[in-house]
């Protein structure tokens, strides 16, 4: 036997994709001064390398022979069939050094652009250049239609110091499915698997990856440069929380495509006066009814609204009307569906290897091992990739508390505390301060928002903290609620669950969240939650947005709350758009766009939300009227405005109220106005505060506080009482 051929048992490993370095044999070869070509065509019966014949070795298309130098294409035929592909074992590696050390290292944030499937040409061939980390394998394969989703075809090429595979296959380009198959470290071919850096997949319930390279002409740079050059704890900021899938749907039930949402929900947005779309999870998941946040490509649009273009161009006709986009992100666990993360190349990769640390048993998902610097890296890389590649205004992170706390949500076996007894999740503490961090630097009026529902010390500071921009009150939300569900004749007794919040309310930037979480699962929807007859609901319901709106945090209220269903959201069917047509849903969309109005216009109820020097308490203690009264501050000249709140049925009139400055004060807002489906009782556009001092105020009015009703006053010419078209006079 010459010896260039090889050997037996080498083409037994080739043909059984078993042979652990197959660009080692495959493809050309000089061998004692000759140039040996070996080539895996499975069905081919005779094959070429331009007009040099090989010579088949085995009937499954092993074939290998002497060529001349030069470049060569492959001619294939079997039977009256023939046709020419390119060599992928011709070509060379299309990752270097850098990308091995700063995986492993932990710091290459730009993972997604080297890793995944990427279109390009290589070596003057188009083609796809795959890579993969999977350090546990013994062997990787792409595979697709492309190949027959044969594994022994395309084998990739490891790179040893990292953990790293690779591969360049000629001739195939956007569009093109493809997962990964893996040999593990235990002899066993796994699950077919999903990319993690892929960029699109396929429509459930098909999950393969999908070749893609989204790329948008992007028009924002206007907005871009104003989001960087404003701190956003002084910008008004009212989000609307928006499932992407449910918002609208054809008649048939099929999504709306992107484009197709962007037509109908930006204009929305905009004329109801919010300055955020805050999406549920975009990325690719599964499961319909998880909306998203159990995710199996962390870096893939779901297919369920079209190709990832699309959200692209909403993103940008959002900031072209005015509008920020915020994107869940779900760092904290994923799901174990076997095209997934889970084992991905036979062992524990990318969740914690302690099953006490790796497995959510409440969730029934793994946990990521935040240890672990490629994961790390991984994550960080990720949360860049959406902020860069889709221009998103920010994260909101969801889980948080999970992530920080060893024992969140888990049974007394289900844990293990630190080696001090401490219960700290330190590796997950790490890992959010370097991503938080990361995006400070990296995308400059970024927003990070933590999901954190514990009383964690420090989450929006940087020193010492782990460095979010915001941080959502659940707290607060869990409080009003309980009291908004009392009955008003016991609500006295339980005053303090509307003002506990002040006590905290400066020792984190935060969002006041109204969020998908408190219409689901049974909890009804806010107006069902409340008791009384129908009036009553509304109205206090109306009563409690002004209550919010006033409070200092930045607001978020859920798709639908705005005009007050009475159904439980799901994400089986649209919203109940049909509700607008009766008046009080209309006034409750109408009070909504008139707060956000005024939310955006007075300085006083967004520039200090996040200081105490915008807050001043006038009376936090009149438990026996359920009445509630302060002062919102802008901290500059611009006018304070006096909040009255009042949670009973019952009118209270000739309330003593203490104010800043004697003369006019403008009824700028009363949710008992009739625009809004209220009795239309006030104060007759204002009131006149006389220099006679009450409350630690210098002057006072009195004031008639309508039944559950809010009212706003404002010390300012030009804004008005709201007129029977819910707009100022």
């Amino acid at each position: 036997m010459p010896g260039w051929r090889a050997d037996d048992e080498t083409v037994a490993a080739i043909l059984g994709a078993r042979h652990g370095d197959p660009f080692a044999v495959l493809g050309p070869h000089e061998v004692g001064g000759q140039r040996v070509l070996r080539a895996l065509v499975p069905g081919a019966e005779t094959l070429h390398a331009g007009t040099t014949a090989l010579e088949r070795r085995d009937a499954e298309g092993f074939f290998e022979g002497l060529i001349p130098p030069g470049p060569y294409a492959l001619h294939a035929t079997r039977g009256a069939v023939a046709w020419t592909l390119e060599d992928p074992y011709r070509f060379g590696p299309t990752l270097g050094p850098l990308d091995d050390h700063l995986l492993v290292e932990g710091t290459h944030a730009l993972l997604p652009e080297r890793l995944g499937a990427h279109p390009l040409t290589h070596e003057g061939v188009a083609g796809v250049r795959f890579a993969l980390w999977a350090p546990n394998a013994r062997r990787v394969s792409v595979v697709g239609g492309f190949n027959a989703w044969d594994g022994r075809r395309h084998c990739m090429r490891k790179r040893v110091d990292s953990g790293l595979w690779e591969i360049f296959l000629p001739g195939l380009g956007l569009g093109d499915a493809y997962k990964y198959e893996i040999l593990g470290a235990d002899g066993l071919v796994q699950p077919l698997k999903a990319d993690p850096y892929g960029f699109a997949a396929e429509l459930r319930p098909a999950n393969a990856s999908v070749v893609a390279a989204p790329t948008h002409e992007w028009g924002d740079a206007a907005w871009m440069a104003a989001r960087a050059a404003t701190p956003a704890r002084a910008r008004p900021m009212a989000i609307y929380e928006v499932h992407a899938p449910s918002w609208r749907c054809h008649p048939d039930g099929r999504c709306y495509s992107w484009d197709e949402l962007a037509a109908a929900l930006i204009p929305y947005v905009v004329d109801l006066g919010f300055t955020h779309i805050e999406l549920m999870p975009v990325m690719e998941h599964p499961l319909d009814a998880s909306w998203g946040y159990q995710p199996v490509g962390l870096h893939a649009v779901t297919a369920r609204m079209g190709e990832p273009e699309g959200l692209m161009r909403l993103v940008d006709a959002a900031h072209q009307a005015g509008i920020g986009v915020i994107l869940d992100w779900v760092p904290a666990h994923f799901p174990r569906d076997a095209h997934g993360l889970a084992r991905f190349d036979g062992a524990t990769l990318y969740e914690h290897p302690d099953p006490k640390r790796g497995y959510h048993a409440t969730w029934q998902t793994a946990i990521f091992d935040y240890g672990r610097r490629e994961v790390a890296a991984f994550l960080a890389a990720n949360a860049l990739f959406w902020l860069r590649r889709y221009h998103a205004d920010g994260l909101r992170v969801d889980a948080v508390s999970a992530m920080v706390q060893l024992d969140h949500a888990r049974g007394p076996d289900e844990w293990t505390p630190n080696p001090d007894g401490s219960t700290e999740n330190h590796d997950a503490i790490g890992f959010l301060r370097q991503v938080n961090a990361l995006v400070a630097a990296e995308a400059p009026g970024a927003l990070m928002v933590a999901e954190e529902a514990t009383d964690f010390p420090e989450v929006t500071r940087d020193r010492g903290g782990l460095g979010f921009g915001f941080k959502w009150n659940m707290g607060w939300m869990n409080d009003t609620l309980c009291y908004l569900e009392m009955d008003p004749l016991f609500r006295k007794w339980h005053h303090r669950l509307m003002n506990f919040g002040l006590i905290y309310a400066f020792s984190e930037d935060f969002i006041l969240p109204l969020s998908h979480d408190e219409v689901v699962h049974g909890k009804g929807t806010l107006l069902g939650r409340i008791r009384g007859d129908d009036w009553q609901r509304f109205a206090t319901l109306r009563a409690y947005y002004g209550f919010m709106w006033g409070h200092p945090g930045k607001k978020l209220l859920f798709m639908g709350q705005e005009f007050a269903p009475w159904r439980e959201w799901t994400e089986e069917r649209e919203l109940d758009w049909w509700l607008l047509a009766h008046p009080p849903h209309q006034g409750m969309q109408q009070l909504v766009r008139d707060l956000n109005r005024l939310h955006r216009e007075v300085p006083a109820l967004h520039r200090l939300d996040c200081t105490p020097d915008g807050f001043r308490w006038l009376d936090a203690d009149d438990a026996e009227r359920s009445l509630f009264s302060w002062l919102r501050l802008d901290g500059a000249d611009g006018p304070p405005v006096a909040v009255l709140c009042n949670f009973t049925p019952v009118p209270r009139h000739d309330v003593l109220v203490g104010l800043p400055f004697a003369g006019r004060w403008t009824e700028a807002l009363n949710t008992d106005a009739a625009c809004y489906g209220g009795s239309n009782l006030g104060n007759l556009g204002g009131v006149v505060a006389e220099p006679v001092p009450a409350q630690g105020q210098p002057a006072s009015a009195r004031v008639t506080v309508p039944p559950l009703a809010t009212l706003y006053l404002v010390r300012q010419a030009g804004i008005g009482q709201a007129d029977a078209r819910g707009t100022t006079a």
